[in-house]
Parts: C-alpha cells; sequence; structure tokens
C-alpha cells in the first residue's frame, strides 16, 4: 500500500484524499451536523453567521447540515445505484460473450433499443410512470445506465474468449461460469474497475440533475441537486450559498476521475 501511494502522482493522491473525506463525513454525518437534516432552527435566507455558518434555506433549514447530510443521501445512492447498473451489464456482458448465439443476439440487441432513446428522457419518463421515491429511482437509472456497462464487459470479455487458454478451458470440459470466473473475469478486472469509477460519476450527475428537475430524491432529504435548485433565489442577490452543494459535486467528481485516469495508466503498463 505504502509502496502504491509512492508511485501515485500528486493528482490521484489529492483524489483520494478527497474520496476519503467524503466517506467520513458521510458515514459520521449524525454525528458531524449541527441539526438533523429536515429540522427548521431559523427564518429562511438568514445569512452566515456564528449561529449558522452557510445560513439557511428556504425553509429556514441549516445549509451545513444539509450539505454533511447530502454526502451521506446523494453519495450513497450514487453508489448503491452503481453497484446495482454495474452488477446488471458486468453479469448480461459476460454471459452474452461466453455464449454467443442467440443470447448475445437478444442481450445486444435489447441494449441497443435502450441506448437509442436519449437516456435523461427514458429516464423522465420511466419515473414520470413510476412515481418519485429511492427505490425507483435506483432501479431506473441501474437499468439505463447497466447498457454502457453490457458494451464495455461484452467486448472485452470477447476479446479474451478467443484466447487459447480459454480454448484449452472449454475442451477440458469445465463450465460456462469457471471459465469466466477464473479465466475471462481476472484478465478484464482494470478496465472494469476503472469503468466503475467512471460509471459512478455518470451516474452521481445523472441523480443530482434529476434532483433539480424535482424527480430524484425525495424530500425531505437532503440532496445537493435539489438544494441548488430551492435556493437558487440567493444567486440574485449576490449570495454565492447556492453554489456550494454544486461544488461539492463538481469536486467528488473530479477527484474521482483523477483517481480512475491514474488507475487506466497503471493498468495501460506505461511507465510515464
Amino acid at each position: 500500500m505504502i509502496r502504491m501511494l509512492k508511485t501515485m502522482p500528486p493528482t490521484a493522491i489529492l483524489g483520494v484524499l478527497v474520496i476519503a473525506a467524503y466517506a467520513v463525513i458521510a458515514l459520521f454525518a449524525p454525528l458531524l451536523a449541527p441539526h438533523a437534516e429536515a429540522q427548521i432552527v431559523g427564518a429562511q435566507f438568514e445569512p452566515w453567521s456564528a449561529a449558522y455558518p452557510l445560513g439557511t434555506d428556504t425553509l429556514g433549514r441549516d445549509m451545513l447540515s444539509r450539505l454533511i447530510w447530502g454526502a451521506r443521501n446523494t453519495v450513497g445512492v450514487a453508489l448503491v445505484t452503481t453497484a446495482l447498473a454495474f452488477g446488471i451489464g458486468s453479469v448480461a456482458g459476460l454471459l452474452a460473450a461466453a455464449l454467443g448465439g442467440w443470447v448475445d443476439l437478444a442481450l445486444s440487441r435489447l441494449v441497443d433499443v435502450l441506448m437509442a432513446v436519449p437516456a435523461l428522457i427514458l429516464t423522465l419518463l420511466a419515473l414520470s410512470a413510476l412515481g418519485p421515491g429511492v427505490a425507483n429511482l435506483i432501479v431506473v437509472v441501474a437499468i439505463l445506465d447497466s447498457t454502457r456497462v453490457f458494451r464495455l464487459a461484452r467486448a472485452t470479455a470477447m476479446n479474451v474468449m478467443v484466447m487459447d487458454y480459454v480454448e484449452a478451458a472449454q475442451l477440458r470440459g469445465e463450465g460456462t461460469w469457471w471459465i469466466i470466473s477464473r479465466e475471462v473475469l481476472p484478465n478484464i478486472s482494470a478496465p472494469l474497475i476503472a469503468e466503475f469509477g467512471l460509471r459512478f460519476c455518470f451516474v452521481f450527475l445523472t441523480i443530482s440533475a434529476l434532483s433539480f428537475l424535482g424527480l430524484g430524491l425525495p424530500p425531505p432529504m437532503a440532496d445537493w441537486g435539489a438544494m441548488v435548485r430551492d435556493n437558487a433565489a440567493l444567486i440574485t442577490f449576490g449570495d454565492v450559498t447556492p453554489l456550494l452543494p454544486a461544488a461539492c459535486i463538481a469536486v467528488l467528481t473530479v477527484s474521482v476521475n483523477f483517481v480512475v485516469d491514474w488507475m487506466l495508466h497503471r493498468a495501460s503498463g506505461l511507465k510515464d
């Protein structure tokens, strides 16, 4: 671990530190937040003060507390959604590459249909039909985002399936899951791990955008995208408070990309 840290570029180290800070804030939000996420503590749009370091929002809730709780809600939901999308897409892609034939054809055509419609429009339609809710949000975004994971998993797995050691395992009579888990998956783990980081960024931004449009996490849950929308009126008065949740979104996205870029460079085998 120490040797890996020594070889990491400064941008990757910065990304790891920022991600670790976000993780600590998300895990210990109840201890770090001065108030509950839905507690009304003062009048609306109170200025920054000793009592309220970042002021209050449109309902009189403490903005600092809402930002801290938002780390748990927004990042947590995005992480669960990404894990579900990655599980669905990677398993389907590996099966399509390993089985081929009609399984590959059916899964590929289904993915093509889902990807033919812009993801945001299809997400808005699905959430409008199913109604708001954390479970619906996670399922809809995960299914639509799994199509991108499917494409990568299928393409990388098909490159491995034609290798001699895979053909030798097939001639020995090894089962499909044995070949996938022992021969294919270890050889494509690096791009899949990097893709997980990229998918998290896209899912994170998608959930924030949906919350800004009113179809994300339901109130009174603290969510950074919804906080930008709820406090946008302050911008006309020169108050930067609405930009704080937007900055939290941007900083985490850039930090994850720093780490992903380093992982891709490390997996490529390049020295410079």
